[in-house]
């Protein structure tokens, strides 16, 4: 939604510039710090006007792990109704909230679930159709439980060779998410190799083993080899997935080993010579997965269970989100202009980079007020602090005030306008704090205890500026936008 702002705002900046001019009186180190640059100046700026740093403990945005039991799956499930209660409170769509409300209902009697449900996953031509016949044909059939296997489509497969490198990995990264999303659901995995892993099998292993799926890997066609190599490939996947898999579930089979070429030698001295089929060779894996059949069946189902609810939550969690950044877009437009036309207007540049300062710490509390993320004023201030450090460090500042001079330069009206430049420049890189802020707070929980405080992850904070910083460098974007920006500064310009 588009915010008419032009006069009143630009008004607006330069009063609120001029307020600031009087704490020029009292701190004479303002005038010392327009060498460092527009988001330099902003930060020192912002720690001379609210006095102070930033003393909170930083928050683990990481969820804490927890032994799958009862009291987990409840938990899990109390997190989704909050969250079905939140999107309720703000969504205007009671269809939707009323169709996960019937979603979360089913969850409960899944922890009464007899039947457990095994899926077989892995890449392509490693043997997965045979094996769940195999299972399905000999071993279910000697189990007390009822199971359910099921198969996935084959993984690391693209089936469009003429698209180019980076398209074929991200579609083969989709097509894999949409695989294994679908053996969340599932209580057991039996993930096949046919030989030591690759960097992707390894990758994707550890995504299961993130999302708590037991998993077996299984080393099928066993047969190819030696003894000794065998033996050798075995002990040196359990000793790469330690830490991920127990050594016990990484076992070796051969679900439709090759036929034996026998060679006998005939009376008169001819030789006879025919290929002896093979046994299925599964006993170890029927073995283990018997015993986990047998000991962690109630697991199994609970860890289901927890996953069904957490896919639930991140539905939600999308809802919500989206619906929080509707109403945050407009905020940031506001803000945006209000920094460009005090950076635009002001005589004195010192002064400027005070009211950026103040419009960054609104900006940041305003849209931490839409994601449920409580700033004090101290936290509002160091958070703009943090977000002018991580600029200036990864040298947005430098590239954006660049790239948009290089822009008005092409329209000489408006660069003889000495702050026009400094205006565009201050409005981009606030649209940018204040995108990179809602990619942030999307991720983080909707609560935070407040007597741990909030700070911010840097590292992931830096990654999200790097992000929106790319997908609003594209030069149409930028062209629109400094137009969009002249027409808010210089209204007669733009006619």
């Amino acid at each position: 939604m588009a915010v008419n702002i032009r006069r009143p705002i630009l008004v607006g900046g330069i009063g609120l510039s001029l307020g600031l001019w009087m704490l020029d009186l009292v701190y004479d180190s303002v005038a010392e710090i327009g060498e460092w640059g527009l988001l330099g100046t902003i930060t020192i700026a912002t720690v001379i006007w609210l006095f102070g740093r930033n003393t909170s403990p930083k928050v683990n945005v990481s969820p804490p792990s927890e032994p799958v039991d009862q009291e987990a799956v409840e938990r899990a499930i109390a997190k989704v109704e909050t969250a079905i209660n939140q999107l309720e409170a703000e969504a205007h769509d009671h269809d939707a909230v009323s169709q996960l409300r019937q979603q979360v209902a089913q969850l409960t009697p899944e922890l009464e679930r007899e039947e457990i449900k095994l899926v077989v996953t892995g890449g392509k031509g490693l043997g997965k159709t045979t094996l769940l016949q195999l299972l399905a044909s000999n071993w279910v059939s000697q189990q007390q439980q009822s199971l359910v296997l099921q198969e996935t489509p084959a993984l690391f497969v693209n089936s469009d060779s003429k698209v180019e490198a980076e398209g074929t990995a991200q579609e083969i990264a989709l097509a894999d998410a949409s695989i294994l999303a679908t053996t969340w659901r599932s209580d057991l995995a039996l993930f096949v190799i046919a030989g030591d892993l690759t960097d992707t099998e390894f990758q994707t292993l550890k995504q299961l083993k993130a999302a708590n799926l037991r998993t077996i890997l299984v080393f099928n066609k066993q047969d190819q080899y030696l003894p000794t190599e065998r033996a050798i490939i075995l002990q040196h996947l359990q000793q790469r997935v330690a830490g991920i898999l127990p050594g016990e579930d990484v076992v070796g089979i051969s679900a439709s080993p090759a036929p034996v070429k026998v060679r006998q030698h005939q009376p008169d001295a001819s030789v006879k010579e025919w290929l002896e089929p093979q046994s299925p060779v599964l006993s170890s894996l029927g073995e283990r997965l018997g015993q986990i059949l047998h000991q962690e069946r109630q697991q199994l189902v609970w860890a289901t269970t927890i996953r069904t609810a957490g896919l639930l939550q991140a539905e939600v969690k999308t809802a919500l989100n989206q619906l929080k950044r509707d109403r945050a877009l407009p905020v940031i437009e506001q803000y945006q202009w209000i920094a460009a036309a005090a950076a635009f207007a002001n005589p004195v540049p010192a002064l400027d980079l005070l009211a950026t300062a103040a419009v960054s710490t609104q900006l940041v509390t305003e849209l931490g007020e839409i994601y449920q993320q409580k700033f004090s004023l101290q936290q509002a201030q160091t958070a703009a602090k943090t977000l002018g450090s991580l600029m200036l460090k990864l040298g947005l500042v430098e590239l954006s005030t660049q790239t948009i001079g290089s822009i008005l330069k092409s329209n000489t009206f408006t660069y003889v306008a000495g702050g026009a430049v400094q205006g565009v420049s201050t409005a981009y890189l606030t649209r940018l704090a204040g995108l990179s802020l809602i990619e942030y707070f999307q991720e983080q929980e909707a609560s935070i205890d407040k007597a741990t405080g909030l700070s911010f992850n840097l590292e992931h904070l830096g990654q999200k500026l790097q992000q929106v910083f790319q997908q609003n460098q594209r030069q149409a974007f930028l062209q629109s936008f400094v137009k969009q920006a002249v027409g808010n500064l210089m209204p007669a310009s733009s006619n």
